[in-house]
């Protein structure tokens, strides 16, 4: 299932935003994401040198994934039958964040 959700959005969409994807195909990589950040996060809060290390992994692995979370947060909204462009609601404050998730949570259009 890891390599079917989440390495397969890495190797074959990195920054394809054209497209579809389903909301399982969305929400496992989403949860596949957190988990990942979860364990790097939870290494970094250790102190010492292994913390710094972990933290700077941290960083490099949340800049990694950032252009392919836009990718597939777009092709979810197509599929839900949205613009890639609704997006940007999510500079909006507390209302931009909760729109999103109602288009991620909505059911597949044709």
């Amino acid at each position: 299932m890891f390599n079917t959700y989440f390495l397969d959005v890495i190797k074959n969409h990195y920054v394809d935003f054209a497209g579809r994807a389903t909301r399982q195909e969305f929400w496992l990589f989403v949860l596949w994401n957190f988990i990942i950040g979860l364990v790097i996060g939870i290494l970094s809060s250790m102190q010492g040198t292994i913390g710094s290390i972990f933290t700077v992994v941290y960083y490099i692995y949340a800049l990694a994934l950032l252009l392919p979370g836009l990718a597939i947060g777009a092709r979810r909204l197509h599929d839900a039958g949205h613009s890639a462009w609704w997006l940007l609601i999510y500079l909006v404050p507390f209302l931009g964040g909760i729109v999103l998730l109602i288009f991620f949570l909505m059911p597949s259009k044709r």
